[in-house]
């Protein structure tokens, strides 16, 4: 049974999760990528405010496509979240708390996860309709030039996840290689 969880996320709700979980989120969450990130981090090195509120955010690597006639949403699947990484301690180190992508992390990201008590989660890569069907609402909040790279808020429901980076350093990808490599 998928922990259920409910953002905005506090560092109590992410400390009962270990790498491996299922879990599903429920409430706001935001979508960036590269481009947002970059233009948010440097915001941060600027020491001006961020387009989304950070305290206990979830950010969503993804860009959704175009929303088709009477749909809340286009397709919103996850992207290799590697490409954000050089962003992500400045974030984490900002108030994020959790991530949603998919692919491994850098050392820096999982050793920013371990330290701010942050998580990052992977969901399912190849079924971004299914990921669209939990979106209950969507607008884009910054950056709109950026077309689907733009800030996207989402209010979703039950979206499923797997913990892969945990806030005790453990990494399900390490330990899946662990697992598979012989001895």
């Amino acid at each position: 049974m998928p922990i259920s969880l409910h953002t905005p996320f506090e560092t109590t709700d992410l400390l009962p999760l270990k790498s491996g979980d299922q879990v599903t989120i429920s409430g706001i969450i935001y979508t960036a990528r590269d481009t947002a990130h970059k233009k948010m981090t440097q915001l941060l090195e600027e020491g001006k405010e961020l387009p989304l509120p950070i305290q206990g955010a979830v950010i969503y690597y993804a860009g959704p496509c175009p929303t088709p006639p009477g749909k809340i949403i286009g397709s919103v699947g996850p992207t290799t979240s590697g490409r954000m990484d050089s962003y992500t301690p400045a974030m984490i180190q900002a108030g994020l708390k959790g991530m949603i992508g998919k692919g491994k992390r850098s050392l820096e990201v999982q050793r920013a996860c371990q330290e701010q008590k942050a998580v990052y989660f992977a969901t399912i890569g190849g079924a971004a309709a299914l990921m669209a069907g939990c979106v209950k609402s969507a607008r884009v909040i910054a950056y709109p030039e950026l077309g689907a790279e733009a800030i996207y808020e989402l209010e979703v429901e039950n979206l499923p996840a797997v913990v892969v980076d945990d806030c005790y350093g453990n990494d399900l990808y390490e330990r899946q290689d662990q697992l598979s490599s012989p001895s």
